[in-house]
């Protein structure tokens, strides 16, 4: 509750117990993650009024908003309390299709696709935004869901009559939101290439800026900074001075300088050794404004990857530091995976618009405070791991995260999950410890 407790403020007297048993059942249900199923395993199926519960979602007033800042605020607190703010920016989407769902479109499926391969697919296309941290326990970073927004295509909005939000526009909100909630700390975004957009990069660097580190083509525009205006001088100002060179020409000359480094953590691999090189530039497109960016070529010198390069918005950033905070990217990826095994996305059953708006921000949200749960009771506890003897776990996953809070709950008893009858049965302890770990691991 010390945790829980923290989301008081957002709901009303009458709201509060009701979220606070969809909030357990939730945590506790197994398979498809519905108001009913968490009624059901909270021991409520024979409550009448359980059109109580949905309207926690479709009619109840709260703020997703709200929410995010309460649980971003729990999240810097435990794990980042100083030190600049590293957030993962990506989208996903959400499989679902029914006529009732207004805000589903097609759009690629990052799954199913490769460069050579379309899969198109149906569903609501979120855009989430996660806090990279070190979790003590784990020994590795995780990305912490604590934003999430509705993004919908292009054809929803022209088919209402509105003018359509772009990624990068939704993107650009949704930090200088986060910025607004925490103004002393600065913040470094990890995006893929769908976020290397000249406009967008130069916009979040005005006023107070927001480091980005991003993919770069090979063959992208670079120049020298512009040169000094001399006094007297006629003409509008220089954008950008010399032409310079090409990355992926830059690769192939042998005269380029390179840097042997060890990336301790690679695309959840062990270290792996690779090569840099670096310089800063200004990247310019006719029309466009100059962005200056530090960027960094990277190659293989085993050969097992095709050389790429990143870009950096902070040009004071060392090229070490870009490539090892854009290679922990790949965890916004192991996040989405864990949530749609083990809390359910995908699976709800909302029509209303605005449950809909609710319920996968929420259940994205969920990742982030059962993280914290467990880790708020492996302070006073031994770390639970489970082993088998063909599986030498040494360290906990989500999985054992979310087992060890359901351990918790079931334990305490807060809610009917029986008759109120006065007859015992007997069972082994080893029963019972091998059914509450089957329940507590299962999806």
């Amino acid at each position: 509750m010390s945790i829980i407790g923290a989301f008081t403020p957002v709901f009303s007297r009458r709201v509060w117990p009701h979220v606070q048993l969809l909030l357990i059942g939730a945590i506790l249900t197994l398979g498809q993650r519905t108001v009913t199923a968490a009624l059901r395993v909270l021991g409520l199926a024979d409550e009448a009024q359980f059109v109580t519960y949905h309207r926690v979602l479709h009619r109840a007033r709260w703020s997703n908003l709200h929410t995010s800042r309460i649980l971003l605020r729990l999240l810097i607190h435990t794990f980042v309390p100083q030190g600049p703010l590293v957030l993962g920016l990506d989208d996903t989407i959400e499989r679902r299709t029914g006529a009732k769902i207004k805000a589903q479109g097609i759009y690629r499926d990052p799954v199913r696709s490769s460069h050579s391969h379309f899969v198109k697919a149906s569903g609501l296309r979120w855009l989430s935004l996660m806090l990279l941290v070190p979790i003590p326990w784990a020994q590795r970073v995780w990305a912490l869901p604590f934003l999430t927004a509705l993004t919908p295509s292009e054809r929803f909005h022209q088919q209402r009559g509105r003018p359509h939000k772009k990624l990068t526009d939704w993107a650009r909100q949704m930090l200088r939101q986060v910025q607004r909630w925490v103004p002393d700390r600065p913040l470094v975004v990890v995006a893929d290439s769908a976020y290397t957009v000249i406009a967008w990069l130069h916009d979040l660097q005005q006023h107070r800026p927001i480091a980005v580190i991003t993919r770069l083509r090979l063959d992208a525009a670079l120049y020298e900074a512009a040169p000094e205006r001399q006094a007297g001088q006629m003409g509008r100002p220089r954008l950008k001075g010399k032409r310079l060179p090409t990355l992926a020409a830059r690769l192939a000359d042998v005269s380029t300088t390179w840097q042997r480094v060890q990336v301790v953590r690679w695309y959840g691999e062990g270290s792996r050794t690779v090569e840099i090189a670096s310089d800063t530039a200004v990247w310019y497109h006719t029309g466009l404004p100059p962005v200056s960016i530090r960027w960094v070529l990277i190659r293989d010198p085993l050969g097992k990857f095709a050389a790429q390069a990143l870009l950096s918005t902070d040009v004071q950033l060392a090229p070490l530091q870009i490539l090892e905070w854009f290679v922990q990217r790949w965890q916004l990826e192991v996040t989405f995976e864990e949530v749609r095994a083990h809390l359910g996305v995908e699976t709800q059953r909302q029509w209303s618009d605005l449950a809909i708006a609710r319920t996968t921000p929420v259940l994205l949200g969920l990742f982030s405070l059962i993280t914290l749960l467990a880790h708020e009771r492996w302070k006073d506890t031994e770390m639970w791991v489970r082993r088998a003897a063909w599986y030498d776990k040494t360290l906990p996953t989500f999985v054992d995260a979310l087992a060890e809070v359901r351990r918790a709950l079931w334990k305490v008893e807060t809610f009917r999950t029986s008759p109120t009858a006065d007859d015992l049965v007997q069972v082994p302890r080893s029963l019972v410890d091998r059914l509450t770990d089957a329940l507590c691991y299962a999806a």
